[in-house]
């Protein structure tokens, strides 16, 4: 297992761990030339996916199935000889998670006898004001993309600023994932890092700001406050009356700034 300290330092560096095939014990540090970001205010909400967040075919949940999200995002896929996601990466990531800095976004269907079946979602690490989204899985039409929705709207909710792709795919393009140097990356990185009272007094991160950020009150911090900014969409939808229905108030919520 990567130890938690490094990986989140890793992070903080604009890095991140893979590996060669689902059993390799061995790890590799990447810094891409180029970066995938969404910007939290340019998700583009097709028609058709603001339909599906209205009509609710979807229950979706924050950090409720961890674990059987990252197993379902390093399972085999049709388009991919082997997942990047070994053993060891993924038990990294459930440490990270049972340590308060990584979560889950959870999409699920009815099934047969009255339960319910895990059909999407995505996972990622959260610090300050940061999201790095690792992967997401689909095993039915929107279910990704819903859960993506959500994300954004989550993240928007708690003040996160930026959130990592980390590589472009035509899929997160459709979605408004765009491409950025990893010099721009690593700027708008940094400033993600600064306190948001300091950055409003002009103040400029030092070379402490990365360690001093991750002290941060968590409710304030974007990524960090994940399950937070979660939490308060449902309250934000109870009071437009939106309860029985919290995928229509997170359409309305991204139409006004798509």
């Amino acid at each position: 297992m990567i130890p938690p300290e490094l990986l989140l330092q890793a992070y903080r560096a604009g890095i991140f761990p893979m590996s060669d095939s689902r059993d390799d014990p061995d790890v590799y540090w990447v810094e891409p030339r180029m970066r995938a970001i969404l910007p939290l205010e340019g998700f583009h909400l097709s028609r058709s996916l603001a339909r599906t967040l209205r009509r609710g075919r979807f229950r979706v949940t924050c950090n409720e199935a961890f674990d059987a999200v990252i197993d379902a995002c390093a399972a085999p896929r049709l388009d991919a000889e082997d997942s990047w996601i070994s053993h060891r990466i993924a038990a990294s990531y459930r440490e990270l998670h049972r340590q308060g800095h990584a979560h889950s976004i959870e999409t699920w269907q009815d099934g047969p006898g009255g339960t319910e079946i895990l059909v999407g979602g995505l996972y990622g690490v959260g610090f300050d004001r940061v999201f790095c989204g690792e992967s997401m899985f689909s095993r039915t039409s929107d279910a990704s993309k819903v859960a993506l929705a959500w994300l954004v709207a989550a993240l928007r909710r708690a003040g996160a600023e930026l959130l990592d792709c980390q590589f472009t795919t035509p899929h997160l393009a459709s979605l408004g994932a765009v491409e950025i140097t990893q010099a721009r990356y690593l700027d708008l990185l940094k400033r993600a890092l600064i306190p948001a009272a300091r950055r409003q007094a002009g103040g400029e991160p030092s070379a402490a700001a990365g360690a001093a950020a991750a002290g941060a009150d968590v409710t304030a911090a974007g990524a960090g406050g994940l399950p937070a900014g979660f939490a308060a969409l449902l309250v934000d939808a109870a009071a437009a009356g939106l309860s029985s229905s919290p995928g229509n108030f997170i359409a309305q919520s991204l139409t006004h700034t798509s």
